[in-house]
């Protein structure tokens, strides 16, 4: 694995590990964190101040605005309907396929072992629970979880979730 020399680095980005690794052709905003075990592939970009947890693939396509957390193992797509070979058997290559974009907010938060599918945009401050399958767009400040992910409540202004009229923390 490796940081390859066409990362765009932005000031005291963290890679915490950075032989173990495998980035390339990515922006990656300043004082952004990087776990190990992480792969960001070419025209992703990752904003600034955020934090990128172990064992997550960014591919291509994706692009995640400032302040966002991703955490353990999160798996972001970027084809609805991936194959290996066209119908007369020759293996694919990048003209077979168009990168489909996926888009995360400012704030939002993703929890670990989610699963992100193309095209989506999960809103600003949204939470996105751990485990959860993101099939269409997450509205700003909306706490979904699930398969495939719902929406269960709001973040309110003090950071609350607002659940059903109820208040509960988060």
């Amino acid at each position: 694995m490796a940081i390859n020399h066409d990362v765009e680095l932005g000031d005291r980005v963290s890679i915490f590990h950075p032989q173990l690794v495998n980035l390339y052709g990515c922006k990656i905003g300043a004082e952004t964190k990087i776990g190990t075990f992480v792969e960001i592939q070419k025209n992703a970009v990752v904003g600034a101040r955020c934090k990128v947890s172990s064992h997550t693939f960014i591919c291509e396509g994706v692009v995640i605005e400032d302040e966002v957390f991703i955490g353990h193992g999160v798996m972001f797509t970027n084809d609805l309907y991936p194959r290996a070979t066209n119908e007369d058997s020759s293996l694919q290559t990048e003209a077979d396929w168009s990168v489909i974009e996926t888009r995360v907010k400012r704030r939002a938060s993703i929890g670990s072992n989610a699963t992100i599918l193309p095209g989506v945009t999960i809103g600003e401050n949204a939470i996105v629970g751990a485990g959860a399958v993101v099939t269409r767009d997450v509205p700003d400040r909306a706490t979904v979880v699930g398969v495939p992910a719902r929406v269960v409540g709001n973040i309110a202004d003090g950071g609350e979730l607002m659940n059903n009229g109820s208040k509960a923390s988060v």
